[in-house]
């Protein structure tokens, strides 16, 4: 048997999401990373997993991209956008939440998201 040695242990950054970092305007984001820009692929895979969808209420959405869902089953879940949503997001809105690939349905637009 070989000799393993322990990982260093992290500090763990509460809140902060791995996506925000390097960016600094959304509207010349080009960056495909969660949180910022839906790209083809992301999205047709959220299409393709239909069962994958949570069903949720906005609670709250603030102008720094964080919004808080209410899902139907009774949980919470916070989520992160770089383009804060493009303002099309309000408090009561119904929107679904893909639960795999980090996309958030709201009428007829999705957005990449990031758990937050």
């Amino acid at each position: 048997m070989s000799h393993r040695e322990p990982h260093v242990v992290t500090t763990p950054v509460t809140g902060a999401v791995m996506g925000m970092r390097g960016c600094e305007h959304a509207g010349a984001c080009t960056s495909d990373r969660p949180g910022h820009g839906l790209n083809a692929v992301q999205q047709r895979l959220a299409t393709v997993t239909a069962s994958k969808w949570i069903d949720a209420i906005v609670t709250s959405v603030d102008a720094a991209g964080y919004a808080w869902l209410a899902t139907l089953d009774g949980g919470i879940r916070r989520v992160w956008q770089h383009d804060a949503f493009a303002g099309a997001l309000e408090v009561g809105d119904p929107v679904a939440l893909h639960g795999v690939y980090g996309v958030l349905a709201a009428g007829a637009q999705q957005f990449s998201v990031a758990d937050a």
